[in-house]
């Protein structure tokens, strides 16, 4: 693409207004800044769309999202009458320009003929989710980037089952997206005029409530959390973000007496003005809970993300200081604790089975064994966890009790097909307000995990590559490591090595190749000789390559120093 001759294009277009075109002025002596907003297209993909918002091709604008909106409307009107009638459920996060993008997607749809369910004002993502299946809709449009920083947003897309969009539609509408001209075949209705035709109706408490509904019965024990609601505090912050309403009012409802949420974080701004990142992955961004938590004397702090899919969760130790929980080690206490909790109270199904991502500690798969569950990888994305889920429930093989990834998401219950930091919120504090009745905190608790399921230790290291020259050498890492995998990493040698793209498996001893059920992904593995797994991708999302090393010991320090052992290698990657 001549990207001189789209940024005219854009200049001259009569759809921008005075202040697009102003900002597009202001950058006319810059080529390295109209290459980087008018080289390509956003990228389509299964996650839909992510970038920054500027005026540009490559970023999030108003038009970029009618655009993109033409082109999965045109998908489904592909549907017949039946698919424009069942619609499409809109949903927006608490970023800048949310709101006015969720707007300018429904007017698309509407003028498309399709009926259009619009949430009256910001919602957590997993609410979307439960919208499409709730409301048999035909698809589902959310404008949110998640945990990303101020300056992004996104477009994430739904199909008929509540996941994310499956790769052969994704396929379709990138293909429609290069067909269509972003100005000239955009079709757009004003909004109170679609509203007054039928076409875009208001979505507001009563689907809080069928939501909220599916969530409480989740809970398996009341009695538990009634015995300790007395002293049991737990400190909540929704960092600026969906989860402000929904979360507190369901651990209301379970019982709980001393929630304290984080007044500052409660403001709902797109802005983010208390943290750096809005990300619960970040335990920076944890600083105000837990000064809260010192003061009140809570042993327990929750943080969901600005779109309230994800959860991180904080822990008193011994010695008064506040701990991170990861998201390995949250799911696996999770996963431990709703067996136990789900036997006791008869709710365990037969052939439960839990699923993880191929990222995800392989501890998950011990807990899930050793307490007689079937235990299934699948590649990283909720969708695919999704598709998995309904593939074995349909088939009668197994009843997916638990769903994880260890980028703190979590899937619960049969209402949602995404991760969902509204159940996990509940399940998390019926989990801490249970081991609080034994006595313990959710630190001890993972301690004596480890000791019954042996030690096991993750990090990821993040290989940053912006620009238009990271997406070169993020392709040419990926190609070197594919084209001449090593034969050993820091000094231990590589006993297999998976390519999930082709779903190769190769034996270094034998050099025999086989060929494994998960492929059609740019993901390598290598499998040490002493049981650490070392997992190359990159991210879906953002400009970087993600490494994950996951590593076993013979005790806690023996396992973390697997995993610093590993990470210099990883640090030679980018030299």
């Amino acid at each position: 693409m001549d990207f001189m001759k789209e940024y005219e294009k854009w200049l001259a277009s009569p759809a921008l207004s005075a202040e697009e075109k102003a900002e597009l002025e202001s950058i006319k002596n810059d080529p390295k800044e109209i290459e980087s907003r008018f080289y390509g297209p956003l990228e389509f993909g299964t996650a839909g769309l992510r970038g920054t918002m500027y005026v540009g091709l490559h970023n999030m604008n108003i038009h970029v999202i009618r655009w993109a909106t033409q082109g999965f409307a045109d998908v489904i009107c592909a549907e017949g009458q039946e698919g424009k009638d069942r619609g499409v459920a809109i949903c927006m996060d608490c970023r800048n320009h949310s709101a006015e993008f969720a707007r300018a997607a429904a007017e698309v749809c509407a003028a498309n003929g399709i009926h259009v369910r619009i949430f009256e004002s910001l919602r957590p993502t997993p609410e979307l989710s439960f919208a499409v299946r709730e409301y048999h809709c035909q698809a589902g449009i959310n404008v949110t980037a998640s945990h990303n920083p101020k300056e992004y947003n996104g477009y994430k897309v739904y199909w008929e089952d509540g996941a994310q969009l499956p790769p052969r539609h994704a396929d379709a509408i990138a293909k429609r997206l290069e067909e269509i001209d972003i100005f000239n075949d955009i079709k757009t209705m004003p909004y109170d005029e679609a509203v007054s035709a039928g076409l875009i109706e208001v979505l507001g408490a009563e689907t809080d409530e069928k939501f909220l509904s599916n969530v409480m019965a989740q809970v398996n024990d009341p009695e538990t959390v009634a015995k300790v609601a007395d002293t049991f505090k737990l400190v909540y912050t929704p960092f600026h973000g969906t989860g402000h309403k929904l979360i507190p009012e369901a651990l209301r409802r379970m019982g709980i007496k001393q929630l304290i949420c984080v007044p500052e974080q409660m403001v709902i701004d797109g802005n983010f003005p208390t943290v750096v990142s809005p990300n619960p992955e970040n335990p920076e961004g944890f600083y105000l809970a837990v000064d809260i938590a010192k003061k009140e004397g809570a042993d327990f702090i929750l943080g969901s993300d600005p779109d309230a899919d994800r959860v991180g969760i904080m822990v008193r130790t011994k010695d008064g200081e506040f701990k991170v929980i990861s998201g390995n080690q949250t799911g696996v206490l999770l996963l431990d604790y709703l067996i136990g909790a789900m036997k006791r109270s008869g709710k365990l199904p037969e052939k439960p089975v839990a699923l993880k991502t191929i990222v995800t500690t392989e501890m998950a798969r011990k807990v899930a064994e050793v307490n007689g569950l079937q235990s299934y990888d699948t590649f990283t994305g909720f969708k695919f966890l999704a598709e998995k889920k309904d593939k074995l429930e349909n088939a009668g093989e197994g009843k997916v009790i638990f769903a994880y990834e260890e980028s703190y998401g979590y899937m619960l219950g049969d209402y949602v097909r995404d991760k969902d930091a509204v159940t996990a919120s509940l399940m998390l504090t019926e989990m801490a307000a249970w081991y609080a009745a034994q006595g313990m905190t959710l630190a001890d608790a993972l301690d004596a995990l480890y000791e019954k399921y042996g030690y096991y230790a993750e990090k990821t290291f993040n290989l940053v590559m912006p620009g238009l020259d990271g997406l070169k050498d993020m392709a040419k890492l990926m190609k070197q490591l594919r084209e001449a995998p090593p034969a050993e990493i820091s000094g231990v040698k590589v006993d297999v090595f998976k390519d999930y793209q082709d779903g190769s498996v190769t034996d270094n001893a034998t050099g025999e190749k086989t060929t494994m059920e998960l492929s059609g992904s740019n993901v390598l593995r290598f499998e040490m000789a002493d049981g650490t797994s070392v997992i190359v991708r990159p991210s879906g999302t953002e400009p970087k390559i993600k490494v994950y090393i996951l590593a076993q010991g013979k005790d806690a320090a023996d396992a973390q120093a697997n995993v610093a052992k590993y990470g210099a290698w990883v640090e030679t990657l980018q030299k």
